[in-house]
């Protein structure tokens, strides 16, 4: 299965909205707030830390004003991190992990974490990714677009389903996926977005969940489960992703709904990209099928 990391990298840099307030981000780290909304936030829902207060935005990131430093080494590494642009990722991954082994203990690791998440999935470095990743989650337990994330990309990224550690795996993206689906309701809506901007933002993050809640459970062979999850993802997505109507696809053809499979085959084939070939093919597959065997009712 192709993993779509520049797609899901695009998504978390477009959406651009709701990153930790530790500092000044360019691009957004993901939906990470808090599921009350306190008294006065930054933009990802969190309590300033001493001295910042929530910044214009409307320059293309979400920028803070920042009290003087504490530590100006650390305030100028951390600068020197968010400063590089993605576009240079292999400086900007140098520079996150030299600030994580030099300030292990920094405010600024859930930002540090968020971005390097990203990054390592974008530089195709899917276990860095998925080690960072936990750490991330683990430190800002309601950074659901990193949750979301991982639990899209382990599932995808799995070359077998058999073993302790298949089984492992699988355990570990549907808990993502459920905690994600769970918790981004819940988050305050920032105020320097719209309704539209936080609504969008959400759905891409529940969107990436549920896809990866249903190739759990595709992995598993439970295809009937794996269906609404994935009817959801492309229903929230404002910009579905043609893996999870192939997906979808597949799901309904193994439950025998063969017409639903062709639909969802037809629609992955629509999209531009590399999958057109084998989503045409696959419809054509699904509507042979429909007319030569019994199609299960739902």
């Amino acid at each position: 299965m192709s993993l779509k990391r520049e797609r899901i990298f695009g998504i978390a840099v477009t959406v651009g909205l709701l990153a930790l307030g530790a500092a000044r981000v360019a691009h957004a780290q993901g939906m990470q707030g808090s599921p009350q909304q306190p008294p006065a936030t930054t933009p990802g829902g969190q309590t300033p830390a001493s001295g910042q207060t929530p910044a214009d935005a409307s320059k293309g990131g979400l920028a803070l004003d920042v009290a003087p430093p504490v530590n100006a080494d650390e305030d100028g590494a951390f600068k020197a991190f968010e400063d590089t642009p993605e576009a240079d990722s292999a400086k900007k991954v140098d520079l996150g992990e030299a600030f994580v082994q030099k300030y292990p203990a920094s405010r600024y690791l859930p930002v540090i974490y968020a971005n390097l998440t990203m990054l390592y999935l974008k530089t195709n470095q899917v276990q860095k990714m998925e080690e960072i990743g936990d750490k991330a989650v683990k430190l800002t337990p309601t950074d659901v677009q990193t949750m979301a994330i991982l639990a899209q990309t382990i599932p995808r990224a799995m070359n077998s389903t058999s073993g302790p550690d298949a089984v492992k795996e699988l355990a570990k993206a549907e808990d993502y996926s459920k905690r994600a689906i769970e918790v981004t309701p819940t988050i305050a809506k920032p105020v320097n977005l719209t309704d539209e901007q936080f609504a969008s933002a959400k759905n891409v993050t529940l969107a990436m969940a549920h896809s990866g809640l249903g190739l759990v459970y595709v992995r598993r062979g439970k295809y009937a489960d794996a269906i609404p999850e994935l009817d959801l993802s492309v229903k929230l997505d404002p910009s579905p992703d043609p893996v999870n109507y192939y997906l979808l696809g597949l799901a309904n053809e193994k439950a025998s709904h063969f017409a639903d499979a062709a639909t969802a085959f037809t629609k992955c084939a629509g999209i531009q990209g590399s999958m057109q070939a084998t989503c045409t093919s696959k419809a054509a597959e699904a509507k042979k099928l429909g007319e030569t065997q019994l199609s299960v009712p739902k």
